[in-house]
């Protein structure tokens, strides 16, 4: 089954991190961090509802203005995700502009901004263009195990982690694929139609046995049978996991949370900021090394490993920062062939 979401760093390994989420099938998308991302063709841009910010540092945030720019004038609703204090920096990004215009635009445009300030407790705050992007009173909120959102297609969790500022990793999970079988429709005498969408919803979301499905067989008839009775006609497997780690310390505790949220992620997009004979330098600033990104994602037992955020002291030396990960990812010395 061909997956859902499919990621794509928008500045490749060394410039501001952003990882644009395109979905199949659906107008919509999502991004990780909102760096500069004006590289990005405004149509794609418009399609994005969720944004996931892990820290309101210049580089991860500084394209919100372009973003903004791009949706004033469309009905739109975003639904942002940040760590304690994030509603604040939009706030201001958004009170920094004049809007004594608003009356005049035909389309409202909303803003749903989350902080995760503990792993179960989420507070949301909301800005209408409308309303001149005045704050509207904070809504808290239990969250459970850092789940940020879950919706029919994905589900997206977090871990709040320590960059001397409280900083987000973030992982995607896809939902489960149904497969219908129609060679079991057929021997079944059950017809293929609009209620096998309903099948897989409700497997999807995992209803219970005697939960009923309404088959429709002919104009005028249908029936309801029991969830219980039709599961043999699906098979289910895993949806893909993609995780996001950036801007960490390589503390135990950081690793400890970093690994938990990631396990057995699909795609990895970890930042290496600093060579691995630069650790101390990395310790300082509250970074990865390539070998701690590459420790990290084996240790999660991830499929695959993208690097990024790579400082520009190594600039030219994409080769040695991505053999560097790959060595510690797969255990080998550092200059081992794989």
């Amino acid at each position: 089954m061909r997956p859902l979401f499919h990621p794509s760093l928008v500045n490749g390994r060394y410039g501001d991190p952003t990882v644009y989420v395109e979905t199949l099938f659906e107008k919509r998308s999502l991004l990780f961090d909102v760096g500069e991302i004006a590289s990005l063709a405004p149509r794609r841009i418009r399609r994005v509802d969720q944004v996931f910010v892990s820290h309101a540092h210049i580089d991860h945030f500084v394209g919100f203005d372009h973003l903004l720019r791009l949706l004033v004038g469309h009905e739109k609703s975003v639904q942002l995700f940040g760590p304690s204090g994030f509603a604040e920096h939009v706030f201001h990004k958004l009170q920094a502009y004049c809007w004594n215009l608003v009356e005049t635009y035909p389309c409202d445009l909303v803003f749903d901004v989350s902080e995760l300030g503990t792993a179960d407790s989420i507070s949301t705050t909301r800005f209408h263009l409308r309303k001149a992007f005045a704050a509207e009173p904070t809504v808290s909120r239990k969250a459970f195990g850092g789940i940020l959102c879950d919706e029919p297609t994905h589900r997206v969790s977090a871990a709040i982690l320590e960059h001397g500022t409280p900083c987000l990793a973030f992982a995607l999970q896809e939902a489960a694929h149904v497969n219908v079988w129609k060679n079991r429709l057929l021997e079944r005498g059950l017809p293929v139609g609009p209620w096998l969408l309903s099948l897989k919803k409700a497997i999807v979301e995992r209803r219970a046995d005697d939960h009923l499905i309404r088959i429709d067989e002919t104009a005028t008839s249908d029936r309801l049978v029991p969830l219980a009775s039709l599961r043999d006609l699906v098979t289910v497997t895993a949806g893909q996991k993609i995780a996001y780690v950036t801007d960490v310390a390589d503390t135990p505790a950081n690793r400890a949370a970093i690994v938990a949220l990631i396990q057995n992620a699909d795609i990895l997009f970890i930042e290496a900021a600093f060579a691995g004979a630069d650790a101390a330098l990395a310790s300082e600033r509250a970074h990865l090394t390539t070998t701690a990104a590459g420790e990290i994602a084996r240790e999660a037992n991830v499929r695959r490993v993208e690097p990024f955020h790579f400082s520009p002291r190594y600039a030219g030396e994409q080769e040695r920062m991505l053999a560097e990960v790959m060595a510690a990812f797969r255990h080998l010395a550092p200059d081992a062939k794989s």
